[in-house]
């Protein structure tokens, strides 16, 4: 079921932020633009497996629609006329040749932390909040994201991280918010999901959760009804007012 639909403004999220118990983060396009290294990192693995396939912004954010790196690669290969054949084995280590050039692309600091995010994590620390993560891509690609941002102990920080490949469906099904709601101990309407997209909000609207969006580059005409509150990025949410009309808008 989804949580109802209490729409805010912009000026009411900080209010929103503050009384929530625990802030629960998507991590691809919420805490930094990773979806254009995503993007890249599936061409280069499937140049060194042979494969003529190149996915440009346009099919990449069709094939965003799909949830899950294996899915996405599963799903496009089924629309090809004449494709060769690719096994569940096929698949899984164009996923790992993916995931290390992903990891390789982070690490030589392409992609840092959206604005206002670094801002957020040392608020919501500071106010004795707890903080986790609800997301689809995979734990190794967490780790490589914040490493690079956070530092190698940024684990610590959360008291829950719940990875696509931790439940049985991912979003938009609510799976990675029921598990974190069960090992947080926290009722839903306890806290906040910041998310970035479409089925990043269907996911935590079906767990009960009300969500902050803050739009990104490939989901930023995602429609966003049920939304409690939608920015641009989350220095919005520190921003004074006179501020805000002077912020450029979001690179699309």
């Amino acid at each position: 079921m989804q949580a109802e639909a209490l729409v805010q403004s912009p000026a009411d999220a900080p209010e929103l932020i503050r009384r929530a118990a625990a802030l629960i983060f998507d991590v691809d396009g919420t805490l930094a633009e990773t979806e254009e290294l995503h993007r890249q990192a599936f061409n280069l693995a499937f140049a060194r497996h042979g494969l003529d396939w190149q996915w440009d912004r346009a099919v990449y954010k069709d094939l965003l629609r799909v949830t899950g790196g294996k899915e996405r690669i599963r799903a496009y290969h089924k629309r090809l006329v004449t494709a060769p054949p690719l096994s569940d084995t096929d698949i899984a280590e164009l996923h790992r040749i993916k995931t290390a050039h992903y990891a390789e692309l982070v690490e030589a600091g392409r992609c840092p932390l959206r604005r206002g995010v670094t801002d957020l994590l040392a608020a919501a620390r500071a106010r004795g909040q707890r903080l986790a993560i609800a997301t689809t891509t995979s734990h190794g690609n967490i780790d490589a994201l914040l490493s690079q941002a956070l530092g190698k102990r940024w684990a610590a920080d959360f008291d829950a991280i719940v990875a696509g490949d931790d439940v049985r469906h991912k979003k938009p099904a609510p799976d990675v918010y029921l598990e974190i709601l069960a090992r947080l101990k926290l009722g839903a309407s306890d806290c906040v999901a910041i998310e970035d997209s479409a089925n990043g909000l269907i996911a935590a609207s079906r767990a009960g959760i009300p969500v902050l969006i803050t739009r990104s580059m490939f989901f930023g005409d995602d429609d966003f009804t049920g939304a409690h509150i939608v920015l641009d990025d989350l220095s919005e949410l520190s921003d004074p007012p006179n501020k805000k009309a002077e912020k450029q808008p979001h690179a699309q």
